[in-house]
């Protein structure tokens, strides 16, 4: 399912102490923890209320990116 990129990339995620934070402030307004696969879930069913991106043509000149 995941490549081994993509799960690197949660490993490194799941050591961010600010990303804990927010999921232990999630899990606390919830009562309760999901399961990886329930977070998976999550995470596909929102990606379809996003369309697909074309190739931007225009370049946007910003001060502050945070990606």
């Amino acid at each position: 399912m995941l490549s081994k990129r993509e799960k690197g990339e949660m490993l490194e995620d799941a050591k961010s102490k600010a990303r804990r934070k927010n999921f232990r402030f999630v899990r606390e307004k919830m009562g309760h923890s999901i399961s990886f696969e329930e977070y998976m879930r999550f995470l596909n069913e929102i990606q379809k209320a996003f369309a697909p991106l074309g190739p931007i043509k225009d370049i946007t000149i910003t001060k502050f990116n945070r990606l």
